[in-house]
């Protein structure tokens, strides 16, 4: 048996931003293009006029300032409403690989290694632009790896389903270095036309090298232990596929076609469950909530964060226990825990604890115990 360590990761940000200021504008020239155009419906009482968003209410609901989106003329095109991206040939490389290599390459960069030491990639995310063939094996091509790859999707959760994918076949011997790629595109499956939730996601990629301990040349951290579960939930949900064209409204706009979810569920069913999965984790490997320096949580909402980082360590998080980064970057599924653990890891001195999580739909939760070694 070895020990796997993360010895590297990488963020690729757009160039492109939107504000809440900018996002606000288009939704409301589009709420008063809809309202105008149905006007007479909404002065007989069939139907009502859609509301305004605003800055003040995002920020309350979310915690979320600004995000990186890939495209932004659609986004905030009140005739588009949503990414504006161009169409592919088959001979070029797909829009996530080329955000992935550029997360990968500053990984491996980062640990001192090419990609010649590397036998896996994992294509770890929520949304996947093709069926097949697999991306990670397109990025797997692209890097001029030697080895196998194969993607994943537990949604939110995706990146540390991955990493103990990954830390589980190191484990055994199967592999010395894996990456654990999560390419995330969700301005494609938000509904920027919906109040309740068009301020919620950016993209982004992040990368994750983890290695066999004792090749790790540079300041790592140690993975002590990897927890996961699933519990199946329609409260987070998104119903395209490849199925859609053989289904009588496959066609039209339906709604249930981009993300949707049940917001108050969600908030009551999976905090308690995420705080408890972490809990018992940290109770299996004999950790306090003393000993652990820092949470690296899924970036979907502040509250949500702060709540969980209250109930694990059993009072309000210091400032920088608990990093946020949703307010620069909004939602980014599962790369979330993967920037805030990028950005906010190398502070922490030889010997400190630390903890990963993500969580989302399915419901799902992933967890990741690691001890820095400087």
């Amino acid at each position: 048996m070895y020990t796997p360590a993360i010895t590297g990761t990488g963020v690729f940000t757009p160039e492109n931003v939107i504000t809440n200021a900018e996002l606000v504008k288009a939704f409301n020239a589009y709420a008063d293009k809809m309202n105008a155009a149905n006007a007479d419906a909404i002065a007989a009482g069939e139907m009502e006029p859609m509301q305004h968003s605003s800055e003040e209410f995002i920020v309350k609901a979310s915690g979320i300032e600004n995000r990186y989106v890939m495209d932004k003329t659609g986004v905030l095109d009140p005739d588009v409403m949503h990414p504006l991206l161009r169409q592919r040939s088959d001979d070029e490389p797909g829009i996530m690989t080329e955000m992935a290599l550029d997360a990968c390459k500053k990984a491996l960069a980062q640990a001192g290694r090419t990609a010649a030491d590397v036998d896996l990639v994992i294509c770890a995310a929520s949304n996947h632009e093709r069926a097949y063939p697999a991306i990670a094996v397109e990025i797997q091509n692209a890097l001029g790896i030697t080895g196998f790859g194969f993607d994943m999707n537990v949604a939110c959760s995706s990146a540390t389903f991955g990493i103990q994918a990954a830390a589980d076949m190191i484990r055994s011997g199967s592999v010395r270095a894996a990456l654990v790629v999560n390419p995330e595109i969700c301005s494609g499956h938000l509904e920027w036309r919906d109040r309740d939730c068009h301020f919620i996601f950016g993209d982004v990629a992040t990368a994750t090298l983890i290695e066999r301990i004792e090749d790790a040349k540079g300041p790592h951290f140690e993975i002590l232990s990897t927890r996961c579960a699933t519990e199946f939930s329609n409260n987070i949900r998104n119903n395209n596929g490849f199925l859609r064209r053989t289904r009588p409204d496959g066609l039209t706009d339906r709604r249930d076609m981009q993300f949707m979810q049940n917001g108050r569920k969600v908030f009551k069913e999976v905090l308690p469950m995420v705080s408890k999965h972490i809990s018992d984790h940290m109770d299996s490997e004999g950790i306090e909530s003393g000993d652990l320096k820092r949470l690296w949580l899924h970036q979907a909402n502040k509250t949500m964060n702060d709540f969980i980082g209250k109930k694990v360590l059993g009072r309000e998080p210091e400032p920088g226990e608990q990093p946020n980064i949703l307010q620069d970057y909004a939602n980014t599924s599962s790369a979330g825990s993967i920037i805030a653990f990028s950005k906010y890891s190398d502070d922490l001195q030889d010997g400190d604890v630390g903890l990963i999580c993500s969580f989302g739909a399915g419901y799902s939760v992933g967890s990741v115990i690691v001890k820095r070694h400087a």
